[in-house]
């Protein structure tokens, strides 16, 4: 094992490069196994098992069933503090469309946000770590949380059944894919990094009719366009234009046959805000706006709206940490201050509420390989070349913490 004073400073990042890099054809490997075995959320069985395997052959004390198929894994190094790495395993229920010999073997499944590449990242920073661990100055909890995609959030039950306690961490990490970056740059941000999102459902209630006899029913259907209409421009108009916000419907279920008007229309959807205020007040002139259109149209409504993940708000002096670590890796050029806030959310944000924590983004685009598409897409793909600069870069993340705080 090295020593501890033969690993400080760039020492210790040399040290973890050279590392990796010998680790460089198993972390791929590793990658492409969760990419063509993927599993939803709640369902993350397999992934939880192969990843808990890896850990443990690495010398690393393994908890599992948390929060559902979560599992923690704790590094213990030398007297300090402790910092936690975090994953999110879930995948997506979209058909994987690439001509790869590792897409996805499993119908309508697929890794398209990267989740695959963060549970490899932090299992390598593991497997790292684990052979540095008399030269750490602390401790490194490794989180792997199911459930983020669905909006059932994962972390909230895992914070529940006690991952940020024995010990409890004082700071934690966590990546995410980026395609709109190139492969060999790492953006960060302080501040808000992401959105709230939030879920509304409305039930639309008309009254059924022949479809030849329209004056005697209330057109659920048409009542819904309205409705549909109306609240796709709130934002233009209700919000201030200096403040972020996004309103998605994504579902609309209605009718049962092309000569029955339809009585009753189900429409789903996400609201996202940056600023506290705005996400506050959408939910009323969500409620304002359907009130008015179905009163004027004879229909009734049903307006179910749910607080879900908070913005998720990174620490300025972590997200100083991550960017001096960047540079140390990749230098001024490969590492890039977002200007703006994303408007996806990431449950994440729970527990950066409860502890100082920063989540960068890791390029994984490659515009010469035609590696350009976004997140949720049937033909999502990273440059493998991500999963070894992301592995670098976390372990050096947690290394350098502990060592200044130890």
């Amino acid at each position: 094992m090295p020593e501890r004073s033969a690993l400080r400073g760039s020492g210790m990042l040399g040290e973890i490069v050279e590392r990796v890099e010998s680790l460089r054809e198993r972390l791929i490997g590793f990658r492409r196994d969760l990419h063509r075995h993927p599993e939803l959320s709640g369902r993350e069985e397999r992934t939880a098992r192969v990843v808990a395997e890896a850990l443990a052959g690495a010398g690393v004390e393994v908890k599992t069933g948390i929060g559902g198929h979560g599992l923690v894994g704790l590094l213990c190094g030398g007297d300090g503090p402790t910092i936690a790495l975090r994953a999110d395993m879930d995948a997506l229920p979209i058909q994987d469309r690439k001509e790869v010999e590792y897409a996805s073997s499993v119908p309508g499944v697929m890794h398209a946000c990267g989740h695959d590449v963060h549970t490899t990242v932090v299992t390598g920073a593991a497997l790292v770590l684990s052979g540095l661990r008399r030269a750490l100055r602390g401790n490194v909890k490794f989180i792997f949380q199911p459930s983020e995609e669905s909006g059932d959030s994962g972390a909230e039950r895992m914070i529940a059944e006690g991952v940020l306690e024995a010990p409890a961490p004082s700071a934690i990490v966590a990546l995410h894919c980026h395609p709109e970056l190139e492969v060999g740059k790492v953006g960060h941000r302080p501040g808000v990094m992401t959105a709230s999102s939030d879920r509304l459902g409305i039930v639309i209630k008309g009254r059924s009719g022949h479809a030849s006899r329209p004056h005697q029913a209330v057109d659920a259907i048409l009542v819904s366009s309205l409705v549909i209409n109306a609240i796709h421009h709130l934002v233009s108009r209700r919000v201030d234009p200096l403040h972020h916000a996004v309103i998605s419907l994504g579902t609309i279920r209605g009718g049962t046959a092309p000569n029955i008007i339809a009585d009753r229309v189900e429409i789903e959807g996400t609201v996202r805000a940056v600023d506290p205020a705005v996400r506050k007040m959408m939910p009323g002139i969500v409620e304002e706006t359907i009130r008015g259109i179905t009163a004027g149209m004879g229909a009734g409504y049903d307006l179910d709206y749910t607080f879900g993940t908070p913005p998720l708000v990174n620490d300025p002096g972590m997200d100083e940490l991550v960017r001096r670590c960047s540079e140390d890796l990749l230098g001024p050029d490969g590492t890039v201050e977002l200007p703006e806030p994303l408007m996806g959310s990431e449950d994440f944000a729970c527990f950066a509420e409860r502890v100082p924590g920063v989540l960068f983004r890791l390029g994984t685009g490659n515009r010469r390989r035609g590696l350009l598409c976004g997140l949720h897409n049937s033909y999502f793909d990273v440059d493998e070349e991500s999963i070894i600069v992301g592995t670098k870069l976390l372990a050096w993340i947690a290394a350098r913490y502990l060592e200044d705080r130890g």
